[in-house]
């Protein structure tokens, strides 16, 4: 449990996707978030491409609002993709945690790479997590302005995880996670445990995969951060996240 090397990069991608983008309305009213164009291309369409450069050959998207849409694009744009879509039924009463804790069957005894479905990034960022030898490893940036929105980032020593969580003070905080992790197989067997155990109970079905992470730490998981500070990147919640990221790639 407390490896933190591997010599077998994931070959499976998981992309969260199902959320309603309530922040940013009335741009989603119509649109899944994931499908907005940034500087003229979708962002599950640079997503996509980015992962496909860097070898990963299966992909795994969960899916809520506005399924049909997203499920309809990747199958037009992305033909030959291998690509498997789960459909959280109660995406409108659950958040990231419940979406991830579907795809445990899908994964199987897989390692896999997951991505919050609202991240734009550059491939490099990509490269980087994949060509690192740490089994469990999150991409943190230390050039943000973190308040409570952010899910914040404290290492214990060197780059080793110690909390990561909205939560966090930011004083204690040494950069944001951009929402994006490397998990490995033996990880990943645990972190399905956690996550379901959490789901278990309803007053946990709003809670973020990140709880699950750090349940994890709190056993003696081994996860290390990757700084990625100064490669292009942005998350989209807001308006202003938006129009940050139109900059970014323009």
């Amino acid at each position: 449990m407390t490896s933190t090397t591997t010599n077998i990069p994931p070959h499976k991608a998981i992309i969260l996707a199902a959320g309603v983008g309530s922040r940013i309305r009335p741009m989603t009213d119509n649109c899944p978030k994931t499908l907005l164009e940034v500087a003229g291309i979708p962002i599950l369409e640079r997503m996509l491409t980015n992962i496909r450069l860097c070898g990963i050959d299966e992909i795994i998207i969960v899916l809520g609002y506005l399924s049909e849409q997203i499920e309809s694009f990747v199958r037009e744009r992305f033909p030959d993709l291998n690509a498997k879509f789960i459909v959280n039924t109660r995406y409108d009463k659950t958040n990231t945690g419940y979406s991830l804790m579907l795809t445990e069957e899908a994964v199987g005894d897989s390692g896999f790479v997951k991505f919050d479905g609202d991240v734009v990034f550059e491939v490099e960022i990509l490269q980087r997590l994949l060509s690192s030898d740490r089994s469990n490893q999150l991409c943190f940036d230390r050039n943000i302005q973190l308040d409570a929105e952010e899910v914040k980032v404290r290492l214990s020593t060197g780059t080793t995880v110690a909390e990561v969580s909205k939560s966090l003070p930011p004083s204690k905080a040494i950069g944001e996670s951009i929402g994006i992790e490397k998990i490995s197989a033996e990880t990943a067997k645990l972190l399905f445990a956690e996550l379901k155990s959490m789901m278990s109970n309803p007053q946990n079905l709003q809670e973020y995969y990140e709880g699950a992470y750090e349940l994890l730490i709190a056993k003696s998981a081994r996860f290390e951060a990757l700084d990625i500070t100064g490669l292009a990147w942005t998350e989209i919640d807001t308006h202003d996240d938006f129009e940050s990221a139109t900059r970014i790639f323009g």
